[in-house]
């Protein structure tokens, strides 16, 4: 049996939670995670299993050299990079008290944190779909082009109507629950 294994798994910026579950389940069945390439490809090394917190911080390349000791100093291990987000575990064992398990202090970091995603990541893929999407897809039904240019812009179409709408109500709902 292999010592390293590859999975593919899509996780859209606004599922951050569901993917530090499905890497803690990962750890559980003794596989840790030992890189993200972008945009969905897990590498992870065979390990004994054990319960290991994940967290994942969204730092868009702003975290500093304080920033990861004050990390470090909370027990965390820094795993790596991918796409802005930063991936830290943690032994659930050496978790004392909730706020151990957890990488921000309070509600109003974690918020920020949301707020940061909502404006590097939403706003860019709003100003896209207004300015590249709909017009492309909107010419490519006018002037009779190629079906295949059609049927593409189409299925941007779709792929950004439902990005928009699952992430930003998502992030929204996250961002009032936590105010």
């Amino acid at each position: 049996m292999s010592d390293t294994k590859l999975k593919i798994r899509f996780y859209t910026i606004a599922d951050f939670n569901e993917e530090e579950i499905w890497l803690r389940e990962e750890h559980k069945k003794g596989w840790r995670l030992s890189k993200m390439v972008p945009p969905c490809f897990y590498h992870f090394e065979k390990c004994e299993p054990e319960d290991v917190i994940y967290r994942l911080d969204y730092k868009n390349n702003k975290e500093n050299e304080d920033y990861m000791q004050m990390i470090k100093d909370f027990g965390w291990e820094y795993v790596g990079k991918c796409v802005g987000w930063l991936y830290f575990r943690k032994s659930a064992s050496s978790v004392v008290n909730e706020n151990d398990g957890e990488i921000f202090s309070d509600n109003a970091s974690r918020s920020s944190m949301v707020e940061h995603i909502m404006k590097t990541r939403m706003m860019p893929i709003m100003a896209i779909f207004f300015c590249c999407v709909i017009p492309n897809a909107l010419r490519a039904a006018d002037d009779g082009v190629s079906a295949f240019f059609a049927v593409f812009w189409l299925v941007m179409l779709a792929i950004y109507i439902y990005l928009l709408v699952h992430c930003g109500l998502k992030l929204k709902k996250m961002k009032d629950n936590l105010e």
